[in-house]
């Protein structure tokens, strides 16, 4: 579903100067971009396709959407096959598997644009902030176009026009920024539900973590320019909205006057026709009794926290730069359980952080214990070149991170299954968002502690919340049924 923010494109005139103020100036050079595109369209005798493949985290993909909406507003016809007229990777960079993904993604895209020499391949994202990977890509992957970072996505429409009228790739990185700009076309994947930014980059610097470098300091959007997003949002039939950033714990802290994040979660859930908020993520040293005050009163807000531990150890957790100790952890989950009893609490844990050991996955092992989690994303340690983890000493054998992976990861899905069996028998609210893939008779629900549920129906059904009776716990989802006159 496009959200096209109501501009008359093809009134614009491309005779005038590009205005210098954000967003029009956007909206100038998608006008630009549609003439390119139909002439282009001309050409070919049918009209030009598009494909955005996404990779990492929420973010990530919201701002996929914008890209989405962008092309849609341009005229190009969004396909799910790379074989498109454009192709466009949105990046990651968290970990080195998501690098080696694009790089065997760039080597299968070469082969096809040998066939298709009019084919234009665009890099964006995390990765593009990294000087040594433009440096590949210029190098090895000469057929790339158009590659630009994190922090002038806005500038797409811009950069494409660029594109069509360079005879060579088109290279747009910025090293930093204080510019936000939002409003621009979104082609949202869900009509029903929707991510909304409230704030971009980091300020922790985690040593292992390269977030900080490629996605800049933290910067906190306006709250009204927040909260009419929202009623945009609601007006076009979302209920469902996840407030996003890289720890929205530290929300509206660099704004004057300074506004906290509970403050905005309560104007928030003033909003009519909002059915749900989600938010993520919440860094523990930032998360206020404020917040867990709000969250409790709530009748909005979803009984899920993801609340990153990272490692349960105090020694690794210094040396991680995490500014808390397992203790505090505890403590904090511990007001968190207490306050609000139904909530689902889920986390990130990292293996093989340099100079880790058998002793300290054994205490990561016992957080996990004491806190039960509904769910854990375990991650093995991958080095990030330009993190003062790269270069520590006591980088970690790859035998003995398996080891360690292994066991906790038995402790972690062990436990998961004994929460999520406690819910068997019980009618819970769940959003109906999609048909199921394996079997079209079943609809594929979420329940606001975030777990998943399949249950019988058709999709008609789909965007509204419907009561479901959980029947077959299957560790991690529920088999269920809707339940009658509820």
């Amino acid at each position: 579903m496009i959200m096209d923010k109501g501009i008359d494109f093809d009134r614009i005139d491309l005779n005038s100067q590009p205005p210098a103020a954000e967003p029009w100036r956007q909206y100038y050079f998608i006008a630009g971009l549609r003439k390119y595109v139909k002439e282009e369209s001309e050409r070919m005798g049918r009209r030009l396709t598009a494909n955005v493949t996404t990779f990492g985290c929420q973010m990530n993909a919201r701002d996929s959407e914008k890209l989405s909406g962008i092309l849609e507003c341009a005229g190009y016809l969004l396909t799910e096959t790379e074989e498109a007229d454009l192709v466009i990777y949105n990046t990651c960079t968290v970990r080195d598997n998501a690098n080696q993904r694009v790089y065997g993604r760039l080597g299968h895209i070469n082969s096809i644009k040998k066939k298709n020499p009019h084919m234009k391949v665009a890099l964006c994202g995390c990765m593009m902030q990294e000087e040594s990977v433009i440096e590949k890509i210029t190098k090895s992957y000469r057929f790339v176009d158009l590659i630009f970072g994190t922090h002038n996505i806005f500038q797409f429409a811009e950069l494409l026009c660029t594109m069509f009228e360079s005879d060579r790739t088109v290279i747009n990185i910025w090293k930093d920024t204080d510019q936000i700009v939002e409003d621009l076309p979104t082609d949202r994947k869900y009509p029903f539900k929707s991510g909304i930014n409230i704030m971009f980059g980091c300020n922790n610097f985690c040593s292992y973590c390269i977030v900080p470098y490629v996605r800049g300091r933290e910067r906190s959007r306006d709250p009204e320019d927040i909260l009419k997003e929202i009623e945009a949002l609601a007006a076009d039939g979302v209920v469902e909205i996840m407030l996003l950033g890289q720890n929205v714990n530290s929300y509206g802290k660099n704004l004057i006057p300074p506004v906290s994040f509970a403050k905005l979660l309560r104007k928030a859930e003033e909003i009519d026709g909002i059915e749900r908020i989600r938010f993520m993520t919440s860094h523990p040293k930032d998360l206020s009794e404020e917040l867990i005050e709000v969250m409790k009163q709530s009748k909005k807000i979803c009984r899920h926290l993801h609340l990153p531990l990272q490692s349960g150890s105090t020694r690794i957790l210094q040396a991680m730069n995490r500014r808390y100790t397992k203790e505090q952890y505890l403590d904090l989950v511990g007001k968190i359980r207490k306050e609000i009893p139904d909530i689902a609490i889920t986390t990130d844990i990292i293996v093989g952080f340099p100079g880790e050991t058998m002793d300290d996955i054994e205490e990561t092992i016992d957080v996990v214990k004491k806190v039960r989690y509904e769910n854990a994303f375990t991650f093995i340690y991958s080095k990030r070149t330009g993190t003062p983890a790269a270069s520590m000493p006591d980088q970690v054998p790859s035998e003995v991170i398996k080891q360690g992976f292994d066991k906790l990861l038995s402790t972690v899905q062990e436990v998961a299954k004994e929460r999520a069996a406690l819910l068997r028998g019980k009618v819970l609210p769940a959003l109906a968002e999609e048909m199921n893939d394996q079997d079209g008779t079943l609809i594929t629900g979420r329940l606001s502690n975030n777990m998943i549920v399949h249950f019988p129906g058709s999709p008609s059904l789909l965007g509204k919340i419907i009561h479901v009776r959980l029947k077959e716990c299957h560790g991690f989802y529920y088999l269920g049924e809707i339940a009658e006159g509820l």
